[in-house]
């Protein structure tokens, strides 16, 4: 595993529809070994040439995009209007430090020294919320930032403890960092990889890198909620860190191709490959549009357990990363 790209990835702004920076980061690492190619969108379409062809074309796909905000506003007090870019938890949002592009910022509201019981029991509405940039008029905030721009969180990328990583963006940036390792190993068959864009705001690039690839079978690699945190009970918990990749049999969006769930179980046990199953039927992900291409593809989901999804600070085991790598290899070798 390339854990240096992935640091790198997960340093790099890429809230839906501006994906720029991750798409070049991952550019530089595969063009010396797959041809690539970037369509209108902003999706990197990357094809591997393998030992062999196989009966069926195949397509890994991660998405580059990650949550955040975007500036719709901005006030006569230099303050900053914004609204979420994906599923983001508001009672989180408070005192979280932000970047928009290279201005710093925190968010603020309303100080709970001077709420009502009421108010102190309630989550803040998107529009109590705003940006403090330190800009003291709406023209030295102009200079600075305008409606559009958009903000990520100011997380730092670090160890936790000895196995486990956190950092802002590990969804989906990890599965970023597995496909592109997986591109650059020594594959068995023709692969075709799809890193695609604003999967957070509709899983938009995954139907429309589909509809250019047209695969019969895909693996779409993710990250999926651990709720395995106190106060859940086991059969809440979905997934849980350091137990494996999660292989998905249903979730939201999609039905995955059972026969497809069966060869990943499969290969996972010859391999003595740690795995676990996706608990619930929860989430979803660009699966449910990359099975639409075409006359339809079979699909599978492999994801990385994670805790705290769509937060300032994601947290993955590190153990749960390299099995997910080992993983892919095996159905490199199997699909």
């Amino acid at each position: 595993m390339n854990w240096a790209l992935l640091e790198q990835l997960c340093g790099l702004p890429g809230v839906s529809g501006r994906e720029e920076a991750v798409r070049e980061a991952l550019l530089e690492q595969l063009s010396p070994v797959c041809d690539c190619r970037v369509d209108p969108l902003g999706n990197l379409i990357a094809f591997k040439k393998g030992r062999k062809t196989p009966a069926r074309r195949r397509m890994f796909s991660a998405h580059m995009d990650e949550v955040g905000l975007i500036i719709t506003y901005v006030e006569e007090d230099g303050l900053l209007r914004f609204s979420p870019v994906g599923g983001i938890d508001r009672r989180v949002l408070v005192g979280k430090a932000v970047q928009i592009g290279r201005v710093p910022g925190v968010i603020g509201g309303k100080p709970i020294h001077i709420k009502s019981p009421k108010e102190r029991d309630a989550s803040p509405k998107w529009d109590e919320l705003f940006i403090d940039i330190g800009a003291a008029s709406r023209q030295e905030a102009l200079a600075l930032v305008h409606p559009g721009d958009r903000a990520v969180f100011a997380s730092r990328y670090t160890d936790l403890g000895e196995n486990y990583l956190r950092g802002r963006a590990l969804d989906d940036r990890v599965g970023c960092a597995l496909l592109a390792d997986l591109l650059c190993s020594d594959l068995a068959y023709d692969t075709w990889g799809a890193f695609t864009v604003q999967e957070e705001t509709g899983t938009t690039g995954g139907r429309t890198a589909a509809a250019q690839v047209l695969p019969e079978v895909a693996v779409v690699l993710e990250t999926t909620t651990a709720c395995d945190i106190p106060g859940s009970p086991p059969e809440k918990q979905v997934c849980r860190l350091g137990e494996g990749p999660v292989l998905s049999f249903m979730d939201r969006g999609t039905v995955y191709h059972w026969e497809l769930y069966q060869l990943a179980q499969q290969a996972a046990q010859e391999e003595g490959i740690r795995w676990q199953p996706k608990q619930g039927i929860y989430g979803g992900n660009e699966a449910r549009s990359v099975q639409l291409a075409g006359p339809g593809v079979q699909v599978l989901a492999v994801s990385v357990p994670c805790r705290y999804l769509h937060t300032p600070s994601c947290v993955v085991h590190r153990g749960d990363v390299e099995e997910t790598a080992r993983l892919l290899r095996a159905l490199d070798a199997r699909l």
